[in-house]
């Protein structure tokens, strides 16, 4: 049985900072920026109807618990005749829950559960009818478990991607295929089946007429799916208003004709409409007040290709971008030194790179409304890989939010001797591997396609030959496949693994290093700098077992099992580059890096990881990339063991608190909320979404 996860330590909280950035804002970029993080914030109920049925009665049971005592908890215990704890164990999972936007953790996917009773809760409910109506929804699913996590519907996890009535994975594919032949994406819908075995598709849309008919005939016994559009309805409406008012206060064309599209796309639901705007996205060069909408990233979707919603408006750094746009212009050259780079062709680059690295726009960019169960470091879009290929791409590095992480409690796998460096070293390290992941992982490569029939972007009559085998390649995309289609549940995961693999690569490059400002004159060592980040490896490999779901044996977050996998690579064939050592009784694990093994031995390792995932993907190799991937990323034997002692260790959940803006007499007014647990449960209240 997989272990309850609670909420018995004390969260750490820490407080997104954007005060300086919003205050160097005009007012019409206030305005701007007003609008679109209200759009963002209206997108809450949307994802908490994405993670499970209970999320969103548990929400509006924290809100109006807070107005029942206007903010002053203190009363409630004296007011209810509960202790003290009781309402502070509560206040920890309403945190808690409100900062990963459901009862499942953003990051590992699983269920945590409140401390405080049934009883003391039954008393919180007990203030008001709206509460006791409320505590009604939930009460029994709030504390159940299982499901111990999200997945595939089945007696341990369940998705909200497929609510009510149990739908198989065979019923997900005939579905998938249905869609496919109507050419209708799935990012933006979910699937039911109703009492007489019919298969709803629900496509996110303010429009709710019209029902079609995607196939299935009754009279042939076969089975009917449908698509039904109006799901979100009401919250989309919300989102829309918000951004056509955004557009009033948009600083060019550009942004007026992406945010017509976005709102085009959330009222139609036509996902044509959203990729359009992905294009004037890209087009919309450094901005300073960047944004991210739509249902982008399919992480939670078990089959890996519905996404949930996101919401994201930043204010960009114009310092801190410049040092990101010296080294976007330097790209092609360290793009040369990738495993797969090799060959007399397409301009010494070989077949398996695009022939020219259009430079994208990549920025610095600090939070002023996140709205999503996770809040990335760092993020490159669009995921549709024709656009990127065709158009580009951005990449935005979430500063505020890696500047906080830096602070936060460390997983104690590294020796208390070395633990001062480690953490010196640490927010160099990850913030360089994290440019580098979104820069040169997400943004490298070539697919090998047949893009219409007898049509390649190859030659086929002479076909590229694997650095894998020596060989012409022997498989590639067919008309109409994408990575994701064909990789499925894959596909998200070894597309990050990648990227961390092409950062982690490279960051033993002396001319790189030198390039971030470090060398082995400067304060910081550029030795340093990378022994660190193999010590990161070694950490965050471990810490990505803790999102290992032991009864349904599935990884519950893409980066996790990358992670996993890959200091599984390093153990296996890194000769003794890192290393763990295990005390099972005293619950102790601590890494250990090589300093001299380091780059003669872990790099090859991981440059050998890395050429494999990239020719899997680059030629659609599913099956070799299964075996290979799910080998490195298997949990058993001495893994197994090792999971009981990370979830031993696991440190105390960091929560972010976020501003809100209102606008008061026509100017826009920023308010920034204290890092308590209250701080994050009033500034959700004063969102009044």
């Amino acid at each position: 049985m997989a272990p309850v996860i609670r909420d018995p330590t004390h969260p750490q909280v820490y407080r997104l900072e954007i005060a300086d950035l919003f205050g160097r804002l005009s007012e019409r970029e206030k305005h701007y920026s007003h609008h679109l993080a209200r759009a963002a914030w209206h997108g809450s109920r949307i994802i908490l109807r994405q993670v499970s049925p209970e999320s969103a009665p548990i929400f509006d049971f924290i809100l109006e618990l807070h107005r029942s005592c206007q903010g002053d908890w203190t009363s409630i215990a004296t007011d209810s005749g509960l202790q003290q704890e009781d309402v502070d164990s509560f206040l920890r999972y309403a945190a808690i829950f409100l900062s990963n936007i459901g009862n499942y953790y953003g990051s590992g996917d699983q269920k945590f559960v409140p401390t405080v009773s049934h009883h003391a809760l039954g008393i919180l409910a007990s203030r008001s009818p709206k509460l006791a109506r409320l505590y009604s929804e939930f009460k029994d699913s709030v504390f159940a478990v299982p499901p111990f996590g999200l997945g595939f519907p089945g007696s341990n996890t369940q998705s909200s991607y497929y609510p009510g009535l149990p739908i198989s994975r065979d019923e997900i594919s005939l579905v998938a295929a249905a869609m496919d032949a109507n050419k209708i994406f799935p990012e933006n819908t979910r699937m039911t089946k109703d009492d007489q075995g019919v298969l709803h598709v629900h496509q996110a849309s303010v429009l709710t007429e019209g029902i079609k008919v995607l196939a299935g005939d009754p009279t042939k016994g076969t089975a009917i799916v449908k698509l039904l559009r109006g799901d979100h309805a009401p919250d989309l409406a919300k989102v829309c208003e918000s951004l056509v008012h955004a557009s009033s206060h948009a600083a060019n064309e550009t942004q007026r004709t992406m945010l017509a599209q976005y709102v085009e796309s959330f009222t139609t639901g036509s996902l044509d409409m959203y990729r359009d705007s992905q294009r004037s996205w890209i087009a919309d060069k450094a901005p300073k007040v960047e944004n991210i909408f739509g249902f982008v990233e399919p992480y939670r979707d078990p089959a890996g290709v519905r996404a949930e919603f996101e919401g994201l408006v930043a204010i960009a750094d114009a310092h801190e971008t410049k040092l990101l746009t010296k080294l976007v212009m330097e790209s092609d050259k360290f793009i040369r030194r990738l495993p797969w780079v090799r060959g007399h062709d397409n301009d010494g680059k070989g077949p398996f790179e695009k022939n020219l690295f259009e430079p994208p726009d990549f920025s610095s960019i600090h939070a002023l409304a996140y709205c999503s169960s996770i809040i990335f470091p760092g993020i490159n879009l669009p995921n549709y890989n024709d656009i990127r290929q065709e158009t580009g791409f951005k990449n935005v590095i979430i500063a505020n939010r890696m500047a906080a992480e830096s602070t936060a409690i460390q997983w104690p796998f590294v020796d208390e001797s070395e633990m001062g460096q480690f953490r010196t070293y640490k927010h160099a390290a990850y913030y360089w591997w994290v440019v580098l992941h979104e820069l040169l992982g997400h943004g490298t490569g070539r697919m090998m396609v047949e893009e219409t029939p007898g049509r390649y972007n190859f030659d086929i009559t002479s076909p590229p030959l694997n650095p894998l085998s020596g060989t012409p390649i022997q498989s590639w995309y067919r008309p109409g496949q994408t990575w994701t289609g064909q990789f499925g549940d894959l596909a998200t995961t070894v597309d990050e693994c990648r990227a961390e693999l092409v950062g982690a690569y490279l960051m033993d490059d002396k001319e790189l290093l030198e390039l971030f400002g470090f060398t082995e004159e400067t304060e910081m060592k550029a030795s340093e700098v990378t022994y660190n980040l193999y010590q990161q490896l070694g950490v965050d490999g471990l810490r990505g077992l803790a999102n290992f779901n032991l009864d349904s044996m599935t990884w519950g977050q893409a980066h996790a099992r990358a992670h996993f996998a890959m200091l599984k690579c390093l153990l296996r064939d890194g000769d003794g580059c890192i290393s763990i050592t295990h005390d099972a009784e005293q619950r102790v694990l601590r890494v250990k890096a090589d300093r001299s093994k380091v780059v003669s031995h872990g790099k090859p390792a991981l440059g050998n990881m890395l050429l494999r995932l990239h020719m899997y993907r680059c030629t659609a190799d599913v099956k070799a990339c299964r075996d290979y991937y799910g080998d490195l990323s298997r949990v058993d034997g001495e893994f197994l063991e090792w999971r009981e002692t990370v979830l031993a260790n696991k440190p105390p959940p960091m929560l972010n608190v976020q501003a809100n803006t209102f606008e008061e007499n026509g100017h826009i007014i920023l308010k920034q909320y204290p890092a308590t647990i209250e701080g994050v449960i009033q500034s959700w209240v004063e969102r009044n979404v």
